[in-house]
């Protein structure tokens, strides 16, 4: 498998880049993949009660499903390893300690982490804090 596993290296080089727009989770129903698929989400995962779907707010407006509050997702740049263990922890920790609720998604490159969208500029400047701290203590 690809990617960094070394956490202080992990921590040093997150670079956490703030994506433009507002997003929310939205449950659809389980049998909805496909209508899910042609909203063209930034992600889903299947659950027993239905499917939980990723998308941009003004989508997720028009389905008609319970949605969650509106999120803003921070990505990070650094190209990190699915066995990379305790990155979330650390994140999810750190974001905590500020208040500030994090759902974290991790993908095949790189971990992306939804926050409430008013707490978005706190949460860019708690995981840039985080990643100066650990590339200082390096």
């Amino acid at each position: 498998m690809s990617g960094v596993t070394d956490l202080q290296t992990l921590l040093a080089t997150l670079e956490p880049e703030l994506l433009s727009g507002e997003f929310v989770f939205a449950a659809a129903p389980p049998d909805s993949m496909e209508a899910c698929i042609a909203l063209n989400p930034l992600g889903f995962f299947s659950e027993a009660e239905g499917l939980t779907i990723i998308l941009p707010v003004e989508v997720g407006a028009k389905t008609g499903w319970p949605l969650s509050s509106p999120c803003r997702c921070i990505s990070m740049t650094v190209h990190s390893s699915l066995e990379a263990v305790g990155l979330t922890a650390a994140m999810a920790g750190a974001l905590a300690t500020q208040g500030i609720s994090a759902n974290v998604v991790a993908a095949y490159y790189h971990d992306h982490i939804f926050v409430p969208a008013k707490d978005a500029e706190r949460a860019i400047a708690t995981l840039r804090a985080l990643a100066e701290g650990a590339a200082t203590a390096r």
